[in-house]
C-alpha cells in the first residue's frame, strides 16, 4: 500500500485544488487584490511555520544549523493554528476588518483531505496495529496491518468540508467557521491519538493531546468573544437606527 512516488503529485493536487477554491471563496468578501494576497500569503507562511514549530523546538540544534527545517517532520494541527493566528496578525497590520475565516474553511478542509491520502501513499502518519477488516499495511518500515489513520483523517476533513459548505450557505455561525473547524479537529485529533503510535509524554497522553487540551479553551474563548462583539454591534446598530 506504499507508493512514495505519488506523494508529491497528491500534495500538489491538494495545494492546487485548495488554492482554486480559496480564490473563488474570497471573491465575495470584499477584499482588494492586494489584501487577498496578503491574507493568503499569511495563511500559507503561518501554516508552514506552525507545522514545523514543534519539531524545531524539539531539535534546537538542528533548527539553528538549518537541518531541522528540511527534515520530514510536520503537523497539521499546529499548521492550522499557525495559519489562523498569522492571518489575524496580517489583518491587524493591514487594517482589514472583514471576517475572512469562513472563506478559508472549505478550501483548507478539502486540501487537507486530499493531502492525507499523500501520507497514505508515502507510508507515514499510520496507526497502531489492528485486526479490524479494513486494516492496511500502510507503514514502509514493516508488514504489520494497522489502522489506516490517514484515511480516517482524510474522511474527517472531507466530511467537515461538506458540513461547513452547508453552514456557509445556510448562514449559520457566520464569521465563526474557522474556529468551529479548528475546535472540531482538536477534538478529533485528541480522540484518534489513542490509535496512533505516538510517544506518551505525561499522564498517558501524547504531546498532540496536551496541545489539544491547551488550545480548546483558547478557541472556545475566541468564539465566545467574537459572538459577544457581534451581539454588541447588532445592539448598537439597532439603537442608532432611525
Amino acid at each position: 500500500m506504499n507508493f512514495p512516488s505519488l506523494y508529491p503529485l497528491v500534495m500538489l493536487t491538494a495545494i492546487g485544488v485548495g488554492g482554486w477554491l480559496l480564490r473563488r471563496g474570497q471573491q465575495a468578501i470584499g477584499l482588494s487584490q492586494s489584501e487577498r494576497v496578503a491574507v493568503g500569503l499569511a495563511a500559507f507562511c503561518g501554516a508552514m511555520l506552525g507545522a514545523k514549530a514543534p519539531f524545531l523546538i524539539a531539535d534546537l540544534d538542528g533548527a539553528i544549523s538549518g537541518e531541522a527545517w528540511f527534515s520530514n517532520g510536520k503537523t497539521i494541527m499546529c499548521g492550522m493554528v499557525g495559519a489562523y493566528f498569522a492571518v489575524e496578525l496580517a489583518k491587524w497590520v493591514c487594517g482589514i476588518r472583514v471576517k475572512t475565516g469562513d472563506s478559508f474553511v472549505v478550501p483548507c478542509a478539502v486540501a487537507v483531505g486530499i493531502g492525507r491520502l499523500g501520507c497514505l501513499a508515502a507510508g507515514c502518519c499510520f496507526g497502531v496495529p489492528t485486526d479490524l477488516p479494513w486494516g492496511l499495511q500502510c507503514a514502509i518500515t514493516d508488514d504489520v496491518v494497522r489502522h489506516p489513520t490517514q484515511i480516517y483523517e482524510s474522511l474527517f476533513h472531507l466530511t467537515m468540508a461538506g458540513v461547513m459548505y452547508t453552514l456557509l450557505h445556510r448562514k449559520i455561525w457566520r464569521g465563526q467557521l474557522a474556529k468551529f473547524y479548528i475546535l472540531s479537529y482538536l477534538l478529533y485529533r485528541f480522540a484518534t491519538e489513542f490509535i496512533r503510535p505516538e510517544v506518551k509524554i505525561s499522564g498517558g497522553l501524547t504531546g498532540y493531546q496536551w496541545f489539544a487540551i491547551a488550545l480548546i479553551p483558547v478557541f472556545a474563548f475566541l468564539w465566545w468573544w467574537d459572538a459577544r462583539s457581534l451581539r454588541l454591534q447588532s445592539k448598537r446598530a439597532a439603537c442608532n437606527a432611525p
